[in-house]
Order: structure tokens, then sequence, then C-alpha cells
């Protein structure tokens, strides 16, 4: 997997072509990972630019690793600068000057030069260098602030003359909807078809965002929480897949499954960056207690209360009222985790528990660990015609919460398992 620090570094170095005028003539308008030539006079040579961590260096020759896209050899020229830009630095004005032999791998730069005829190698005049520390800072600058001002739902209304998307956000205690403004300032982006990673999606515009998608925004709230000004948006389709595995293959890694909800076989593949936990017999069986109590009156599954009718909302079956505001597996004060509670805060975007932190801190299991027959619930990328869906997050031991709900009701399974409020997770980028 293509490390964050190049993407990153892809983000800083566009953030200082936008804040710096004086660095305009050096910091110019590409696409992560880009090497092709910009539009330009015939007559010049064509000019590439990528953003990328160095794999390895040989003699002059560097073999850059963009955040997106294939390798590049970076042929750095006799009369080559490399400038190394500080931590906290705003321009060039302050960069220091490096030699060649100074550089190491690992280290993430930006290279201009002129393009090869097959645009796989770049002939450098510049080197532009971030130290680690400035990549380092600046990814947990995004993290905390996706953490403190992201928000993360399902797509419920889109309205593109307004430049609104409405999206509800689902927890034990009931839904909530948050109206997302988007301006012509807000950055789209629309997640790859096989990919959940933030680095792989694409610019795009609202138009493109649709009910039932999966949005992540960071913004200002207003001061009651029902709407978000946005300054960025990851939109996509995750689709949710709850039923009893029927095939596995370990060689190809791939399983099927028997999807109670839409009744059909479903084909995902597992990968290296698929997540695989189990969650504990106890912490599930309270959550089939709560998924009990939310069902509305009616659904097969629902408490009955002593004289034969549906529990009220918010009590367990048999009549006992639910913990208030305490996740399956925990209490109130400890968010349901050893040691007093889930790093980073527990509560979700939507104001309750943050079940996906809480559901992520679960034991991990690896496809060797999974078997026919077993309750399974999936988060999966929405998938190619030719290449299928891609397991982002699966959680076995959900037999207990499966059977709570036996008509698949999707009331609760959206919150706990969506992507979160961050894209790439709830880390963030």
């Amino acid at each position: 997997m293509k490390s964050w620090k190049a993407a990153i570094a892809t983000l800083v170095f566009s953030v200082l072509s936008l804040a710096c005028p004086k660095l305009l003539p050096i910091c110019f308008a590409w696409a992560p990972g880009q090497t092709g030539p910009p539009a330009q006079n015939p007559a010049q040579p064509a000019i590439a630019r990528s953003v990328g961590a160095i794999k390895a260096i040989n003699g002059s020759a560097i073999i850059l690793a963009p955040a997106t896209g294939p390798e590049v050899t970076v042929n750095v020229q006799p009369s080559a600068r490399i400038l190394r830009i500080a931590s906290g630095e705003k321009d060039l004005k302050n960069a220091t000057p490096l030699q060649l032999q100074e550089l190491q791998v690992g280290d993430t730069i930006r290279a201009r030069g002129q393009a090869s005829d097959d645009g796989k190698s770049i002939a450098a005049l510049e080197i532009i260098v971030i130290t680690s520390s400035a990549v380092q800072a600046v990814g947990e600058q995004i993290r905390q602030d996706w953490q403190k001002r992201g928000i993360g739902g399902i797509v419920a209304a889109v309205d593109d003359a307004a430049g609104t998307v409405t999206i509800s956000i689902s927890s034990f205690g009931g839904k909530k909807t948050v109206v997302v403004h988007a301006s012509k300032s807000t950055l789209i982006h629309r997640y790859a078809p096989d990919s959940f990673k933030s680095e792989d999606a694409k610019l795009s515009t609202l138009k493109d965002v649709h009910v039932d998608d999966q949005l992540r925004a960071r913004g200002d709230r207003s001061a009651d929480g029902s709407e978000l000004t946005a300054e960025e948006i990851y939109a996509g389709s995750f689709p949710n897949v709850e039923g009893l595995i029927k095939t596995i293959d370990a060689s190809t890694g791939t399983i099927s499954v028997q999807d109670v909800l839409s009744k059909k076989t479903v084909q995902l593949k597992i990968t290296a960056d698929s997540q695989l936990h189990k969650i504990p017999a106890e912490m599930a069986q309270r959550f089939a207690n709560r998924v009990k109590a939310a069902l509305p009156p009616g659904i097969p599954g629902a408490p009955m209360n002593s004289s034969g009718g549906a529990a009220p909302t918010g009590q367990e079956s048999g009549g006992r009222p639910a913990a208030s505001g305490a996740p399956p597996g925990g209490t109130a004060s400890s968010g349901g985790m050893p040691n007093g509670g889930v790093p980073g805060g527990n509560r979700a975007g939507g104001g309750g528990f943050d079940f996906q932190r809480l559901l992520d801190q679960t034991p991990a299991v690896a496809l060797a660990d999974l078997h026919k027959g077993d309750a399974i619930v999936v988060l999966a990328t929405e998938g190619t015609p030719t290449g299928g869906s891609t397991v982002i997050k699966l959680f076995s031991g959900v037999e207990p919460i499966l059977q709570a709900a036996p008509s698949g009701s999707q009331a609760m399974m959206l919150a706990p398992w969506s992507l979160g409020g961050a894209p790439g997770g709830d880390a963030g980028p």
C-alpha cells in the first residue's frame, strides 16, 4: 500500500501553491502522481511534475513512488537545484539548499523537469524536499480536524440547485438528519468504485452525489448541529452485506455470502487492506438486545411487554430499561472499552456513541478463521463489472444480531458498519 506520506505531501505542496502567489512559478497545477505535461507551446519541451516518496537512489537516478500511479525515474541533472522546506514554512524564502547525496530513501519530494517521450522518467531541474516532520505535522492536523469537524452519514436527499445534501445519521438512539451545504469553494471528491482510499478519490461535483451514498464532510456546524457548511466532501457507494458465508476460497482470497436483504449470493474479495474482526459473544448479545428494543411494533423480533404488546422503545427484552447512551459491551462511563473508554473520544458526529471506533477495537481475525455458515456483516466497495466488490470491513460473530432482526432490517445496521466520519476511516487521511 502506498504511503500516506506521499498523499499528505501532495496536499502540502498544493496548499503552498494556493496560499503563496510567489510560489506560482514553481508550485503549479498538477494531479497527484501526474507526470504528464501541461498544455503549453509545442515548441517548448514537455515539463513534468511528480510528488512522492523516494523509493531508491542510484547515483543521480531516483526512483519515486507517487501517492497514486506508477513509479517514476527522476534523473537529477547536474544543474538542478535541490531545496528543503522546513516544517511551518509557507514559502521557499527560507528553504535550505541541499546536495544530491543528502537525499535519503523515504524523503518526500516534488520533482520538476523535462519528461521522457514515454512519460516514465523526468530529467529533473528542480527537487523540493519536504521534511518528514512537516508531513507528519500536516497529517496529524488533518486527522484531528476531521475528528473535530467531520461528520458522516447516508445521503437521504440531494438538491444540486440549492447546493445541499441531506444526510441521515443512525444510532441505537434513533436517526437524525444533517443538511450539508456546499459552495463553489467546497472540494468534492468521489470515491473510486474499487477503492475506499481517499487518495484514489477523484474530484467531482454535487451532481455525482446520489441518494444512499455514504458521505463524509468536514466544516463548521450550526449551533444546534442540524447543518454543516462543508469545506470538503467525500462521497461514494459502499454497500452493506449481511448474511451467511456460503463458500470460502483461500487460494484467491474470495468468499461468497447469502445476503439476508437481497436474498442474492454476493461475491467478495479480501485483500491485504481488508479489516476482519470478530465481535465477542457478550458484545454481540448486547447489540442484539438493542436491535430488539429499537424495532418498531409489529416487526418480527420486537420485544414484548408483560401484557403481550411491544415493549416501549428504549427498553431491552424483558422490559428492563436500556442503559442510556451506553454502547454494547460496556457502560456509559467506560465507553465499552477497558481502561476508561474509546481513545480519542467515544461520541460520533451524530451525537451518539462512536460504535465504529468501538467495533474497530474488537479482536482481529484472518481469512482462515472464517468458516462456511458463519454469520457476517460486511462493508464493501461498490465494485466494478469485471473486478467485483472488495471487503473494507468484515465482522463475524454477529449471529445474535441477525437473529434479532430476521427480516434484515437496516434500521440499526447502517450506523455501526458505516465508513465513519473521515475519509480513509475514523483516523482520517
